[in-house]
């Protein structure tokens, strides 16, 4: 329990529903949809559409979405992948004979087919309770009448101007005379509440088909992107069987690749066999090995992570205690390693998150993303859809796991996690941040599983990560001086982190009291709330 004389949040304790999400007005959707029988499911889309418009440079109908979802409390995870594809016209042949050989993020060649509302259809209709054009009406007022832009939504938008000003449609959009919203200013997205109440009446062929369809195409289209109405016919999202790992006694369930699920469960299996250190998770020898283990953690989804149905992905490898054992035995406790070993397995040749528990125990983990914020920085003029750019996931080196390919999915950061005791489900959670979220699982489920602590407090705490592409690792302001240089002597780059290091929220359902406890990252504007 956190010193009540010292700032923070308490986690909030509810008997019969609770939902946490990162914007108060997506959280308090979600729960009068629990509070006017509405079940788990019905809440989070009802939660991820009111993100849809609340948090547009984090998420959007544009973009991509995972879920993991178990029935009753029971501990049968079932789980979607609702990422897109790359354009059937679209290889990396293609793209080096026009001279890219690396995707930017404004870039047509960096937006997958948008896959997320195919995704929220096919999830409403084999598990939630209520039509789902119901569900959309919170997110279509506020697109329609306006929401107050947060404090974290108005850092966001700040940091992302010059992207914006990148594209003439995002910036009569997101600018006002030349200059981004600011926190408790009035923002609404009219044209974006009009395509919400086409997908309300129509389902999926309100976005996939129609004036919609037709209107992201043309933007894409006239950008040079290589989008066609086959594609979008084509973008399906598919249920797969969840991957696992025990960590101390808990089963803890992500989505397979190609996402880094996998990358997440590595890690735990790497660090159930490191010392603690002490009885707090921010200390140097800590520091130190958690950092190490996400290198090496890393490079191995660097070299294999990519779309199954394309390669062959070394899952059971990945998760076999012998790899995290080699791993670990490359960790040298004094020192950071200068150049990384070669990984133990064979070669190959070739972020908003939302938690919602109901009162039957149904319990939802759903992610849902643009990727970078604001996505690819272009929006579709006449549906106010912000596109993303999951293409910047691929390589362009032929031959490699996660090249470009016609139809392929890239390798994709964002992983809805479930933890399952006993037969039973015990913890919905999630953490958002792009590259940081497999690293993050593992730091929020450590400091729960190993030092005691509460679902709030495992998500205050300073975070650090060091960066897959670079030898950096970048720490939150509350880390000492004293043990930045202490990493520094252990030979780690150390620098600044540029913004708070993810977001995330969790909700914990204890079976002896059959109460709820869940906790919302400070990191952001949101909160959790149950009744």
């Amino acid at each position: 329990m956190r010193s009540l004389q010292q700032p923070g949040r308490s986690p909030v304790l509810a008997p019969e529903g609770m939902a946490s999400t990162s914007h108060p007005l997506s959280t308090q959707a979600a729960v009068n949809i629990l509070q006017n029988s509405g079940n788990a499911m019905d809440a989070a889309l009802a939660a991820c559409a009111v993100q849809a418009v609340v948090e547009p440079e984090s998420t959007g109908i544009g973009g991509d979405c995972f879920c993991l979802y178990s029935e009753g409390g029971s501990d049968k995870v079932i789980a979607l992948n609702g990422s897109g594809r790359a354009p059937m016209g679209l290889s990396a042949e293609w793209l080096i004979k026009q001279g890219i050989h690396e995707i930017p993020q404004q870039s047509p060649h960096a937006v997958t087919v948008p896959t997320a509302v195919d995704a929220w259809v096919q999830l409403n209709r084999d598990y939630g309770s209520r039509p789902l054009g119901d569900l959309l009406q919170p997110a279509i007022k506020y697109a329609r009448d306006g929401f107050a832009i947060g404090p974290r939504v108005a850092a966001d938008f700040k940091a992302s101007a010059n992207l914006i000003k990148g594209d003439a449609d995002a910036s009569a959009l997101y600018l006002r005379d030349g200059e981004s919203y600011k926190m408790g200013d009035r923002f609404s997205n009219p044209n974006l509440a009009k395509a919400m109440e086409e997908i309300a009446k129509h389902g999926r062929d309100g976005f996939y088909k129609g004036w919609v369809a037709d209107d992201i195409l043309g933007k894409l289209q006239s950008l040079g992107g290589l989008h066609s109405a086959a594609d979008f016919d084509a973008a399906i999202a598919e249920y797969v069987t969840p991957i696992k790992t025990n960590f101390r006694g808990y089963d803890i369930w992500e989505c397979p690749p190609n996402g880094q699920g996998v990358i997440a469960l590595l890690l735990l299996n790497i660090m159930s066999g490191v010392d603690k250190f002490g009885d707090h998770p921010i200390s140097l020898e800590r520091m130190h090995h958690e950092i190490e283990a996400g290198r090496l953690a890393y490079r191995d989804r660097s070299l294999y992570l990519a779309d199954p149905a394309f390669c062959d992905v070394p899952v059971d490898d990945l998760l076999s205690a012998d790899h995290a054992a080699a791993i670990r035995a490359q960790i040298n406790p004094q020192k950071a390693l200068e150049d990384l070993p070669e990984t133990s397995l064979p070669r190959h040749k070739s972020t908003v998150y939302i938690s919602v528990v109901d009162k039957d125990r149904n319990a939802c983990s759903l992610i849902n993303t643009v990727f970078h914020n604001f996505g690819a920085g272009y929006v579709a003029p006449k549906s106010g859809i912000i596109l993303q750019n999951r293409g910047q996931g691929f390589v362009l080196k032929p031959g490699h796991p996660n090249c470009i390919e016609p139809g392929k999915r890239p390798l994709h950061t964002i992983i809805p996690g479930m933890a399952t005791k006993d037969g039973k489900t015990v913890m919905p959670f999630g953490v958002m941040g792009g590259e940081y979220q497999a690293f993050g699982h593992m730091q929020f489920l450590t400091r729960i599983f190993d030092y005691g602590m509460d679902i709030q407090e495992a998500q205050d705490m300073p975070r650090f990560m060091p960066d897959p592409f670079s030898d950096v690792v970048e720490v939150e302001e509350p880390i000492s001086d004293e043990l930045r240089d202490g990493l520094r002597l252990l030979g780690h780059n150390i620098q600044p982190a540029e913004k708070p290091i993810g977001g995330s929220q969790a909700i914990f359902i204890d079976w002896n009291t059959n109460l709820l406890h869940a906790g919302s990252d400070p990191r952001k504007d949101g909160c959790a709330i149950g009744y």
